[in-house]
């Protein structure tokens, strides 16, 4: 049985080894010559002398220069990172969607079932070399494109929203999600063109929930602050921000993100905190606010969404191998 279904789709699995193998050629070059710049430059020495509070006295170097012009020399290569957001779901759809949808489009499954093959162990041997398959390709992806993205992460931060869904491990739990995904509705639509229409919709909705409502809470948020009248500045470009501003003495919010920092003005340090005050924006003192999730708490996040998707994907396929038991 493992040597049949092989047969039936090595040619998948050769035509996505093609696919990887084309990606790797563009992706070497371009990170060889991210990684090279990235450390000639002196950028990655700097980074790497730079405090890691939340706030620093604006006379410490934060290596401004050689980071915008690290920005300014592979400006274009964030946007072909974010192509890599879809490679997951299309594994999904091509690999998941057609597995019991063509079969029982095409009546292929009355001769296989009858032939001596439980649909039990049918099942358990599709959804494995599948599972296998996609679990190799994900995991070659996901390592090969947090290597590519390095520099580029390090410039900028990895816990931003995209940023933080093509690096670490979570790339491979929402391989497996959108491929299991796509086993359970073929199997339920039994049709593969509906399959993977509704395969990309499901996967995006449960993709957007999951970020923009259950990863903001995965851990509370840290604030960190400092007073207008000070010559300081915020140090927090590998986090996550969620909000910033500048706050009143009684911690409310009066100007969402803006800044402003009265060191060094004419009239004395206070001028603008006083204009602010007379502006009915509430007591003083005023200080300039961030509210954001750390880079320390990466690998955490990490570890949560993934265990989050992986359990998605055991109730999907528990769910698909019922619904097979029932086609007739």
């Amino acid at each position: 049985m493992i040597w049949l279904t092989w047969r039936q789709h090595r040619k998948q699995v050769l035509y996505t080894a093609i696919a990887l193998a084309v990606l790797a050629a563009v992706m070497l070059p371009t990170g060889l010559s991210m990684h090279h710049v990235f450390t000639d430059s002196g950028l990655a020495a700097c980074l790497a002398k730079v405090p890691t509070t939340p706030v620093i006295s604006a006379n410490v170097n934060t290596c401004g220069l050689l980071s915008n012009e690290f920005q300014r020399q592979f400006n274009g290569m964030g946007f072909i990172a974010i192509l890599f957001l879809i490679l997951p779901v299309l594994v999904g759809l091509f690999y998941g969607a057609p597995l019991v949808a063509r079969e029982v489009e095409h009546g292929t499954h009355r001769f296989v079932w009858t032939q001596g093959v439980s649909r039990r162990r049918w099942a358990a041997t599709e959804f494995g070399l599948i599972g296998a398959v996609a679990l190799v390709f994900a995991t070659a992806y996901s390592l090969g494109v947090g290597w590519w993205s390095g520099p580029l992460i390090s410039n900028g931060g990895r816990m931003g929203q995209f940023v933080f869904d093509f690096e670490g491990v979570v790339p491979i739990a929402y391989t497996l999600f959108a491929v299991a995904l796509g086993v359970l509705v073929g199997a339920v639509s039994k049709k593969v063109l509906p399959a993977m229409g509704i395969t990309l919709a499901g996967y995006a909705v449960v993709r957007v929930l999951i970020e923009v409502f259950a990863r903001p809470r995965y851990q509370s948020p840290l604030t960190a602050s400092f007073s207008v009248t000070s010559n300081d500045q915020f140090n927090t470009p590998d986090a996550w921000t969620y909000s910033q501003g500048i706050v009143n003495g009684a911690g409310k919010l009066v100007q969402p993100g803006a800044q402003m920092t009265c060191a060094g003005q004419s009239g004395g340090a206070g001028t603008c905190g006083d204009q602010l005050a007379q502006q009915g924006l509430g007591p003083a003192p005023f200080s300039n606010w961030e509210k954001y999730q750390p880079a320390s708490r990466f690998w955490e996040f990490q570890g949560i969404e993934t265990g989050i998707f992986l359990a998605l994907t055991v109730i999907l396929v528990c769910l698909a191998f019922r619904r097979v038991r029932g086609i007739s």
